[in-house]
């Protein structure tokens, strides 16, 4: 490895332990008393607030409030209070801020309207000193440590793993986890080691050196992923890349693909997965150059960046992500960039 990408090299390679960490007594137990103090004051609504990286781990959250919960979701719109001056009234809902550095003043402000207004404020962050956290009635530290490279990829992981904790401990009701499902999030280090250890994205790399534009798409809880790989290339490598849910790129988008217009497409075993082997189909018809990203070999798709088999769709996002990290890595410095330093791009990023 040379100088450039080491720093975003060793955030990747930190991740199992990340996720080691926060499954630990003590994270854990601060994760699951703010799950049971929600669940005692039962939100019938949930509203999330987060930008870039940060916004597709809450979008990861809003599919799981949605679908594990039975609540309805939405994501804020932070310029309609702290530009347009609006106080909407945040009564029996749950607000969850998500943020890396927890710095963004626009995130903070929806806090402390929502509190102000009869809201439930919750910051998921990695800086529980920050102002986000204060902010907050509640605060979960995801406990991810320094992130070394702009690109975040460490807090990303954390922050789904804390998401996930924290909405199966309001569905359980007392903040625990059944016996089974903490069973399978304790694999989750050792299942991390093997996706990071697998070396198929730094040969793709090397084949999509020269592409000029890509597409990531997914369903379901992959979608998040998709759209925070899309960020990654952008940020990285400089390289357009648009993600689209399965479902949207039928309805346009389709038209675009080809043969040089590389796609990775996250296909899990789950509904959002069977869902996406039509979509792979589709573009196999158009002589797409497609990827796939999974524990199995998708007809249709020209090659597939593997990760270790689940059981459980819901937790495919917090690892299906670690190889297209690693693909990000390896394709800028495959074109000669610097993923550690992005141009014109600051760790924390502060937006009114």
């Amino acid at each position: 490895m040379t100088q450039r990408g080491q720093g975003m090299a060793a955030d990747i390679a930190e991740q199992p332990g990340g996720f080691a960490r926060l499954l630990d007594g003590e994270h854990a137990g601060a994760i699951a008393a703010v799950a049971a103090e929600v669940a005692r004051r039962k939100p019938r609504n949930v509203v999330f607030v987060a930008r870039g990286t940060s916004d597709h781990a809450a979008l990861y959250g809003a599919y799981l409030t949605e679908i594990r919960l039975g609540l309805p979701v939405a994501s804020a719109s932070p310029s309609a209070i702290t530009l347009f001056g609006a106080r909407p009234t945040f009564t029996d809902t749950l607000v969850v801020g998500v943020s890396q550095s927890g710095g963004s003043p626009d995130l903070t402000g929806v806090l402390q309207v929502a509190r102000e207004t009869g809201g439930l404020t919750l910051a998921v962050t990695n800086n529980p000193d920050s102002p986000l956290a204060r902010a907050a009635e509640f605060s979960i530290d995801v406990a991810a440590g320094h992130e070394r490279a702009v690109a975040a990829t460490k807090t990303y992981t954390a922050e789904l793993l804390a998401l996930l904790l924290l909405i199966e401990g309001i569905r359980s009701g007392d903040g625990s986890l059944p016996d089974d499902e903490r069973a399978a999030l304790d694999k989750l280090p050792q299942l991390a080691e093997d996706a990071l250890a697998d070396r198929t994205a730094d040969d793709l790399a090397q084949r999509y050196r020269f592409a000029s534009r890509l597409v990531t798409t997914g369903r379901g809880y992959a979608y998040p992923t998709a759209r925070e790989a899309a960020l990654k290339l952008m940020e990285t490598s400089y390289l357009p890349a648009l993600a689209f849910s399965g479902a949207d790129l039928l309805h346009g988008p389709l038209a675009m693909t080809d043969p040089d217009v590389p796609v990775l497409a996250v296909v899990g075993d789950g509904p959002g997965g069977q869902s996406m082997r039509d979509v792979v189909t589709r573009l196999g018809e158009r002589r797409a150059d497609v990827v796939t990203i999974g524990a199995t070999d998708v007809p249709g798709a020209a090659g597939r960046l593997p990760v270790p088999e689940l059981t459980d769709e819901r937790y495919s996002a917090l690892l299906d992500i670690l190889p297209l990290q690693k693909l990000a890595l390896a394709l800028a410095l495959a074109r000669g960039e610097d993923p550690d330093a992005p141009r014109g791009l600051k760790k924390v990023t502060t937006t009114l």
